[in-house]
């Protein structure tokens, strides 16, 4: 006998009940989408290596799947799906004047260092407002996240809303080299404040970028400490930044979403091609943002086409593992309908068994094993989330199970309506 397989580390298999959960997950998002008039579109799940190349400003090159065709290209599976949108945007909506609202789902690979355990497949549902730069456009996909997140069963959740170019007017005051800029970057997004105090110490910094570093920690929160923000903001840049988000929020509150928003000027953003605010979504139950997004409104150009943009991920693996850990009852119809039959009842089986499809009810056909009990069956049905579960005896008596609640009904062949 052969050796069993094994799934790769950092991949797994989901199945029965959890995929049907992930799935109805993904179901009620996409809809949610729709209803924001956004439009599906689907894209190759590899592209050639340019479209994840270092300049884009996706995640480094080490870490992406590459591998050869047979014409010797390099191609790539995409580790994140908003440079193959812009890249596809670019050329179908190129003399397209009016913005494009695009949805879709799909994997996403990643080749993390394997000690630090994580999924190196992640499923993503995610949307892109294409040229539109403005308040509105970013209130919107801001009100979308919190809908998307209410709707799947989260209460207790934050969205997170910075601006690069707060960060940026900060780092730029320092007159760092890039290297030593992101290396006070890298402190900054794990929050190491002490660290960024130490580094800017070393280094001889001049008084005034230290103090406004150091008041990073505080900027984090409601409303009120934007209005410190735009005290710290050492240009006019800076203090731009900080109105957009004021003007955003005010947006927010006619959606009536505002309470689920904190806002957090520490943020840089997890892609090199943010370019205005930036935003992630969290909850409890999860060691990372279930929900990352900004706006990119350069990434575009590298594709050939000039258009202000701003998306958003939801990472659906990481949403499931925190709707499991909150005990967030995730309800799906128990379709499947369960036909068992003795021996010699295959056609009655098989009639009843087309009857339902042609009705639309999912239906399986099971021929009973004379070794094994009715109530295995019953059992059976209930671990997959079956709901009914019909018996053709090989005396034409048909026994009729509700699965949910247990009750029986007996009839006769002739009785079935």
């Amino acid at each position: 006998m052969e050796q069993k397989l094994h799934t790769p580390e950092g991949v797994r298999d989901i199945y029965s009940t959890e995929c049907r959960k992930k799935l109805t997950i993904q179901e009620k998002l996409h809809h949610l989408l729709h209803l924001y008039g956004y439009q599906d579109i689907q894209t190759p799940t590899f592209e050639y290596f340019d479209v994840f190349r270092d300049e884009i400003g996706t995640i480094s090159s080490r870490e992406l799947y590459k591998f050869f065709d047979r014409d010797g290209d390099t191609l790539a599976l995409r580790p994140d799906i908003t440079p193959s949108i812009a890249r596809a945007a670019a050329t179908l909506f190129e003399e397209e004047e009016f913005p494009a609202r695009l949805c879709y789902i799909g994997n996403t690979f990643i080749n993390h260092s394997s000690y630090q355990g994580r999924l190196k497949e992640n499923t993503q549902l995610g949307a892109e407002l294409i040229g539109e730069d403005s308040v509105e456009a970013d209130a919107e996909l801001i009100a979308m996240v919190v809908d998307s997140l209410k709707k799947v069963g989260l209460k207790e959740f934050q969205v997170n809303i910075g601006h690069v170019d707060f960060l940026h007017t900060l780092m730029d005051l320092t007159g760092l080299n890039e290297e030593k800029k992101a290396e006070v970057y890298a402190l900054t997004a794990n929050r190491n404040y002490f660290g960024v105090e130490e580094f800017l110490d070393s280094i001889q910094v001049k008084r005034s970028s230290k103090e406004a570093f150091s008041a990073l920690n505080e900027l984090v929160g409601g409303i009120d400490i934007l209005a410190q923000a735009k005290n710290i903001a050492p240009n006019s840049k800076g203090v731009m930044a900080v109105k957009r988000l004021e003007k955003i929020y005010d947006t927010l509150k006619l959606y009536g979403v505002e309470k689920f928003v904190t806002f957090d000027l520490s943020m840089s953003g997890t892609y090199g091609y943010y370019t205005g605010i930036i935003f992630r979504g969290y909850t409890f139950g999860t060691g990372d943002a279930i929900v990352k997004g900004g706006r990119y409104d350069h990434l575009l150009e590298k594709f050939g086409k000039e258009s202000a943009s701003i998306g958003f991920v939801i990472v659906i693996d990481e949403l499931m593992n925190a709707l499991i850990r909150q005990k967030v009852r995730i309800v799906y119809t128990r379709k499947n309908t369960l036909i068992l039959y003795d021996e010699g009842k295959q056609r009655e089986a098989i009639a009843l068994a087309k009857d339902f499809r042609r009705k639309a009810k999912n239906t399986e056909l099971i021929k009973k094993s004379k070794g094994k009990l009715l109530e295995e069956y019953v059992e059976y049905g209930k671990e997959y989330y079956a709901g009914n579960l019909i018996y053709i005896k090989k005396s034409g008596e048909i026994t009729m199970i509700n699965l949910v609640t247990g009750e029986h009904k007996i009839v006769n062949s002739t009785d079935r309506s």
